[in-house]
């Protein structure tokens, strides 16, 4: 048996301009939770803490002896899952007209949901998906993904 929970409770992105990113959050209706401010800001999704911290110093406590990346997709996606597939066209448009960049427009996918991709100012890919198998609580969290 592993000591570690199996649990995700926070995802730190680590940002070059948190000014832009958590403008970016707010645009889309997100609160900040009390206590955010300049030097870090957090939002509760769903029973997930997305939390905003800047580069440099999370690369000193994550990574001492690795440079901080230059920039551009780091090779890991987020995601928002949706309730009904028409909500992955709705929520796609949101986040566009909130800034998000364009990667994938919504579309029909071969293991039979819908999805779309955008970026966030700093190059962080969402995927915006809906999944027919996925089950929320009340308060949007995940809890069945059959």
């Amino acid at each position: 048996m592993s000591t570690l929970p199996p649990r995700l409770s926070v995802v730190t992105l680590g940002a070059r301009d948190i000014a832009a990113l958590r403008s970016f959050y707010r645009s889309l209706g997100w609160h900040e939770l009390p206590g955010s401010d300049g030097g870090w800001t957090a939002f509760l999704l769903g029973g997930v803490l997305l939390a905003l911290y800047p580069l440099p110093e999370l690369a000193a406590e994550a990574a001492p002896d690795v440079p901080p990346p230059a920039g551009g997709w780091s090779g890991i996606t987020l995601a928002c899952n949706v309730d009904s597939r028409e909500q992955v066209d709705t929520a796609f448009a949101g986040a566009v007209a909130a800034g998000a960049t364009v990667v994938a427009e919504p579309t029909d996918r071969s293991w039979g949901g819908r999805s779309a991709y955008i970026a966030d100012p700093e190059g962080n890919r969402w995927e915006i998906a809906w999944a027919g198998s996925a089950v929320f609580d009340d308060r949007g969290a995940l809890v069945s993904f059959l």
